[in-house]
């Protein structure tokens, strides 16, 4: 390397866009201690002490999604781009940035447009097989197209396209997981990782509280829930009364760790939540989000499912009793859980934020 290198990742908000970023970043560390990253983002507070958490620094942006068609709606969204421009803008003038990567997110359109404009390296990550809108736009002024799946619709066949997987993020050293509670889960225990996402899901919540109903005799489950942080204080309430043993929290920042130790985990089929369940080859009972854009978690589940590494079950058929009886069935048969891990495992790219990497630094080999 010449000079040190300042590289910027744009883009964030909720999970699935803001950890591939992480991991990305993470990998470029490894292959270069000495460069230097800055986020660029909303000032939601999730992003922020996210990012915090993992150690990286974070600029935020006013972006806000432009919705509605009106002629005044439609003026005051050219006005938000423009004053989004302006200030990523001001962002790249003073971070001198080398490359530009966008992650998704109404936040990163901006910043890899004022990259574009200032003729800065860029590319994009798109995480899931049906694009967002802000990527699909971007395709036109990026330099390089990242993908998680090999047939994302609109651009598999775009020769700026890459197919390398989702980035996975790493466990974090800094993290402590020497926290009490996990002393409290014993080596016979079957641990239950429950999580809608960074935001929480409320149907999820709801059908696992009513299927720990009929768990509080079964003393060798260990449920450990992300709630999300609207439903944290109900949910930990409800299954204190129960007497279930659980660890209740709104978010994990250590879910790769977590993951590590589950046996079955209950999760929506978000594409980074896909990629980290076969990055550790953890079976699941994927449960899609049923107002996902062009349905594309059902899409993402029914992958897994026909490769053998997961269970599908709609949200609308989600309940207590259908979550009771799945989980017990697998619960009972180690066999099938572990042929389930296999597949999932199988279906990992564990070097896709290592090939970002490189190429964000023009290496030549890993």
């Amino acid at each position: 390397m010449t000079h040190r290198r300042n590289i910027l990742i744009a883009g964030g908000k909720t999970g699935g866009h803001l950890f591939p970023g992480i991991a990305v970043a993470q990998a470029l560390q490894k292959l270069d201690p000495s460069v230097q990253i800055l986020f660029a983002g909303t000032d939601s507070l999730f992003e922020k002490n996210t990012l915090q958490s993992y150690g990286f620094a974070h600029a935020s942006i006013s972006a806000r999604p432009v919705k509605g068609g009106s002629l005044f709606q439609k003026a005051y969204g050219f006005a938000a781009v423009l004053v989004c421009l302006i200030q990523s803008m001001k962002i790249i003038l003073q971070f001198k940035p080398d490359f530009v990567l966008g992650v998704g997110g109404f936040s990163s359109f901006s910043v890899v447009l004022a990259a574009w404009i200032f003729r800065i390296p860029t590319a994009i990550q798109e995480q899931n097989a049906f694009p967002g809108m802000t990527n699909r736009m971007l395709t036109r002024f990026c330099d390089t197209i990242f993908t998680s799946f090999a047939f994302t619709r609109g651009m598999a066949q775009n020769p700026k396209t890459r197919f390398v997987g989702n980035p996975v993020r790493e466990k974090d050293p800094d993290q402590h997981m020497d926290e009490p509670w996990l002393s409290d889960i014993t080596p016979a225990d079957f641990i239950l990782l429950v999580t809608g996402g960074s935001q929480g899901a409320s149907s999820i919540n709801r059908a696992v509280v009513e299927m720990a109903g009929r768990m509080a005799d079964i003393r060798d489950i260990y449920i450990i829930f992300q709630t999300g942080a609207t439903d944290e204080d109900r949910v930990k309430t409800t299954l204190e009364s129960m007497g279930i043993r659980a660890r209740v929290q709104g978010f994990f920042h250590n879910m790769p760790t977590l993951l590590d130790r589950a046996d079955l985990v209950i999760c929506r089929a978000g594409a980074g939540t896909i990629s980290e369940l076969a990055a550790k080859g953890v079976p699941a009972i994927l449960v899609p989000f049923p107002h996902a854009a062009d349905n594309h978690q059902a899409f993402n589940a029914r992958s897994l499912a026909d490769n053998g590494a997961a269970l599908v079950m709609a949200d609308r058929d989600l309940s207590g009793d259908a979550l009771y009886q799945t989980v017990m069935a697998l619960k009972s048969d180690p066999g099938r859980r572990h042929r389930m891990a296999t597949a999932m495992k199988q279906m990992a790219k564990p070097d896709a934020a290592a090939h970002i990497a490189a190429h964000i630094l023009d290496l030549k080999e890993l």
